[in-house]
């Protein structure tokens, strides 16, 4: 059989948990370029983000480029006016330009208008002028940062309640992979960041959520039905191998419409009031669907093992494993084309296949009637 068809029908034996330092590594390196790019993009002490007036107040005009000027043209201007730290966009190829500023008065608002205008071949009245005091826009990121806290303190509660707390550390841990990653990417991209990308971190802060719930939920299933038989890594792997094609099918359900929305309705087709939306949904569900497995559940596997009781268990299994070893007694391969079982990081086995009867002893073989 395949190894797609294996994957449908939840019969890999991939060992998460031993190879946790190749995931952490990879989530690492991207953490990194993150990082760096929201510390050092806009300068040493400036987050590296392009917030909207929405969060930082001041006055932003958009105007369309009819007499096809140029951003030196725009910068001439608005030197000639002493306004200073303004940013120049262009939108739709230079079509039109979009200036944000500091707050201004409205004598200097209006001087703004006029010669935005001028330069750009219209009339006053074709410009488009959006003003936020600083006040409110401060109000905004405040509103924003506590619906964040509110939301992380929410998870921690449900899931140390609904299972324990090193699991809702866990979950949180991948919530913060998630959403660091998501601000790297509006970093590099330079996409602003609008209160609507605010509801979509949080909408996305809740479908990982949910995945890893579903992965932890499966998790303690099987550590009931263990029956002090496997490690703890084993049961991590044995539970991420029976829920992988469920993430995955999950995953790409949801990428295919929000890849839709952002590549062909934000880039494609300029409708670029929807790309800051898409784009949060996009990178925080794939980072949501690889925090929930290759980050959340080998913590949780890592964590678990230091306990006394698994500890303990894991050396007695072990102890078990090589006497049964030294006695000449082999483990059965599987029947069939089914995988073989795996060895875990502990040293014991771990077989995904429902029904595995993995360390039980063989049936004598059948004798052929003469």
């Amino acid at each position: 059989m395949s190894s797609l068809g294996r994957l449908y029908r939840a019969e890999t034996s991939i060992d998460f948990v031993a190879h946790r330092k190749r995931w952490f590594v990879v989530s690492l390196v991207f953490l990194s370029i993150a990082l760096l790019s929201l510390l050092f993009r806009n300068g040493v002490g400036e987050i590296g983000l392009n917030l909207s007036l929405d969060f930082v107040g001041g006055v932003s005009v958009s105007v369309d480029n009819v007499a096809e000027a140029s951003e030196a043209d725009v910068q001439d201007a608005l030197d000639a006016l002493g306004v200073v730290d303004a940013r120049i966009g262009t939108l739709n190829d230079g079509e039109m330009f979009r200036v944000k500023t500091e707050f201004l008065s409205d004598d200097d608002q209006t001087a703004l208008v006029r010669a935005l205008a001028k330069v750009t071949g219209v009339s006053t009245e074709e410009t488009s002028v959006d003003a936020v005091g600083p006040t409110f826009g401060a109000q905004i990121a405040e509103r924003a940062l506590l619906a964040l806290v509110v939301f992380l303190g929410v998870v921690m509660l449900f899931i140390s309640i609904r299972f324990e707390w090193k699991m809702a550390l866990g979950a949180i841990a991948a919530l913060f992979h998630d959403l660091l990653l998501t601000a790297g990417v509006y970093s590099i991209t330079n996409f602003e960041v609008t209160p609507s990308t605010v509801v979509a971190l949080l909408t996305i802060l809740g479908y990982s959520l949910y995945d890893t719930v579903v992965v932890y939920d499966k998790i303690e299933e099987v550590t009931v039905d263990s029956e002090s038989k496997k490690n703890y890594s084993e049961i991590v792997n044995l539970s991420m191998n029976q829920v992988l094609m469920r993430s995955i099918n999950t995953s790409l359900t949801s990428l295919l419409p929000v890849g839709s929305l952002l590549f062909l309705g934000a880039l494609l087709l300029g409708a670029s009031t929807i790309q800051d939306f898409a784009l949060a949904l996009f990178v925080g569900i794939a980072a949501g669907t690889y925090s929930s497995i290759f980050i959340a559940s080998p913590l949780l596997g890592l964590w678990k093992e230091k306990e006394p009781y698994w500890a303990d268990l894991r050396d007695r299994l072990e102890d078990r494993l090589e006497a049964a070893q030294a006695r000449g007694v082999a483990i059965p391969e599987a029947e069939g084309k089914r995988p073989a079982a795996k060895q875990s990081l502990a040293g014991g086995s771990f077989d995904s296949r429902p029904g595995s009867t993995a360390g039980s002893k063989p049936r004598p073989p059948k004798k052929r009637k003469g």
